[in-house]
């Protein structure tokens, strides 16, 4: 395990790590404790009650936040024809078909995200074994596999995000940068806790949000509250 820096540790002393804070109270607490000298991301992460070996249970998905990420994605879309036209319209930085398959083949990765229409996924689906291992393969369940393609760049540039759960049940989206208003940031929050709660599967026993925690880059893990969300 990696030692931790003599700054991470000095702002882990501020931090109960048995309480569970107000999300507000959590934010205002990551502020003060923060040592870069940078605009850290802030992440969220939550502990469900789920059983992620069962296909029911795998949750994924998307969801726009309020406020963004403070970070803009750059697009790429596998279209043709009037959809190529429609996600370059809608601001996509990169539309094209086999030649961005080439170039990613080739090791080029200038982008975020990858969209694509249904008629381009048999050609994309080759590009399976190159973009999965870092979660940029299109699926319909994140929206990013779809006809509507000025719908999801849009929303892309607004600030979605994807969640998904990992084999320990726990989730890690971004909520925002540390410079951002805490009310901002709480909204966000909120934002992807609702989201999680109503795609709760119906077969999820017992306490399904059962912790909640948020954490800078740099900065040590806080506990949230998440007892009004459930």
């Amino acid at each position: 395990m990696a030692k931790k820096s003599k700054k991470h540790q000095e702002a882990s002393k501020l931090v109960d790590r048995y309480k569970s804070y107000e999300i507000s109270e959590a934010i205002a607490l990551a502020k003060e404790v923060a040592r870069a000298n940078f605009d850290e991301t802030v992440e969220a992460a939550f502990r469900l009650g789920v059983d992620p070996k069962k296909a029911d249970q795998q949750i994924r998905g998307a969801t726009v936040l309020p406020h963004g990420t403070g970070k803009t994605q750059r697009v790429l879309v596998f279209a043709k024809g009037d959809k190529a036209k429609e996600a370059e319209d809608a601001g996509a930085d990169y539309v094209g078909e086999s030649d961005y398959i080439d170039q990613i083949n080739q090791g080029w990765f200038e982008f975020d995200v990858v969209v694509a229409t249904p008629d381009m996924m048999a050609e994309v689906g080759k590009l399976g074994r190159v973009l999965g291992p870092k979660g940029l393969m299109p699926n319909p369940k994140t929206g990013t596999v779809t006809f509507e393609v000025e719908k999801a760049v849009k929303e892309i540039k607004a600030g979605k995000v994807e969640y998904r759960v990992d084999k320990s049940a726990n989730i890690h989206v971004p909520i925002g940068k540390l410079s951002f208003d805490n009310e901002k940031l709480s909204e966000n929050f909120a934002a992807i806790a609702d989201t999680l709660v109503k795609v709760k599967p119906q077969s999820s026993k017992g306490t399904y949000l059962r912790n909640g925690s948020i954490a800078t880059t740099m900065g040590p893990g806080i506990r949230v509250d998440v007892s009004n969300y459930r």
